[in-house]
């Protein structure tokens, strides 16, 4: 598999990253209860193919936000084995969890440790924000990773963004970052960072991390029937994630692009991708082809929800990306059978509890959904759209 160089921290990494986001489970409705050994298998399948890029974070595959979750047990144990020597490591600092400076040396070494770890590739101060920023600097965020890095507990700084891109330029000039991971694929180019944030990051030597490149699997199975027909016309061999991938890939800034994989299919399907990518560059007719998908998109898209979670738990309950999925499937076609299928599938498998109806209008997700998307103006219209007529 193809590598790519990144930046200033001079690691050599896959273009393909393994995302510890969206590990296999048990129990769909239940983040914590990963698949362990399915998940283990998964891990080791990627490393053996050729993936040395491997992320994960704090609250990764758990209940509380402020609690650490399966995600870091779990890919300690794929690790074992002499498996961990032949990978990048990655980590976050959970930024919001972070009362004092002391809070910092506490969080990382129960990472370290769940991990099983004596140190970490890149330790990143994850999902910087507008309203979260200014306290890590006063908490002393800058002096923590210089001593992290000096007795060796990480090799390399960095951060992970959710927030303008005029916020992301100042937080490029206050530190030595040497990575930066961003959220950018076809559809968000203009979004957070963007692709001025891609290219600034790079000039200024830092490695770039790309997340959410098929947007949670939405460029996948969200696509309308008529644009997926236009995509396979023009490319039979490509599939959406190639679609997806490749267009990354084609930009150089890129270093990594960061997939978070549910099953052995997807992981195989990507490493596929990964192991054809740079060979065949985009034509122009292929990002001609993206814009009408993108164009569409615009048009139609509700909610630009990536379901990375992070607004759950719900206090009403509401299952909040579910109903996002759903309610932008509806908006996106035009054709009655689709909009009829989302209707049925959120009648007949999300219960009571579970439905936009039941929306308090608290914003409490609000608050921590990384893309800002007005959840509480959306819930009654997704509740309206999604009512099986009577």
């Amino acid at each position: 598999m193809n590598r790519r160089v990144l930046g200033k921290t001079g690691l050599e990494a896959s273009i393909l990253g393994f995302g510890c986001m969206r590990l296999p489970l048990l129990d769909k409705d239940k983040p914590d209860s990963v698949d362990a050994p399915e998940a283990i298998r998964m891990i080791r399948k990627a490393i053996d193919s050729g993936i040395n890029y491997l992320d994960t974070a704090y609250p990764y595959h758990g209940t509380d936000r402020m609690q650490p979750g399966q995600s870091e047990t779990v890919l300690g144990r794929a690790l074992a084995g002499g498996y961990r020597e032949r990978v990048i490591l990655a980590t976050k600092l959970p930024t919001w969890a972070v009362e004092t400076r002391a809070d910092m040396d506490r969080i990382l070494d129960g990472q370290l440790r769940r991990l099983g770890t004596g140190h970490l590739d890149l330790y990143l101060a994850h999902n910087i924000v507008a309203p979260i920023w200014p306290k890590m600097r006063e908490l002393g965020i800058f002096s923590f990773f210089d001593q992290a890095r000096k007795d060796g507990r990480i090799r390399h700084p960095g951060f992970s963004f959710h927030d303008q891109y005029s916020l992301f330029r100042q937080v490029l000039d206050e530190y030595d970052w040497e990575m930066a991971q961003i959220q950018y694929n076809y559809l968000d180019t203009e979004y957070q960072a963007g692709r001025r944030g891609l290219r600034e990051a790079h000039a200024r030597g830092l490695g770039v991390v790309v997340m959410e490149p098929l947007r949670g699997g939405f460029l996948v199975n969200g696509i309308p029937g008529e644009l997926r027909e236009g995509l396979r016309a023009r490319r039979p061999d490509w599939s959406l994630a190639d679609w997806g991938l490749r267009w990354l890939w084609n930009q150089p800034e890129v270093g990594v692009v960061l997939s978070g994989m549910s099953a052995m299919e997807q992981l195989e399907e990507n490493i596929r991708v990964a192991e054809a990518a740079g060979g065949e560059e985009f034509a122009p007719g292929d990002l001609a082809a993206l814009e009408s998908v993108k164009a569409r998109f615009a048009e139609r898209l509700e909610a630009s929800c990536t379901a990375c979670g992070y607004c759950l738990p719900c206090p009403a309950g509401v299952a909040i990306p579910k109903v996002f999925s759903l309610y932008n499937e509806y908006c996106l076609s035009d054709e009655r059978s689709v909009k009829d299928r989302a209707r049925q599938f959120y009648s007949m498998t999300m219960t009571g509890g579970e439905k936009a109806e039941n929306c308090l209008a608290c914003r409490a997700c609000e608050d921590k959904c990384p893309q800002h998307i007005p959840i509480a103006r959306l819930m009654p219209k997704a509740a309206e759209a999604l009512a099986v007529p009577a």
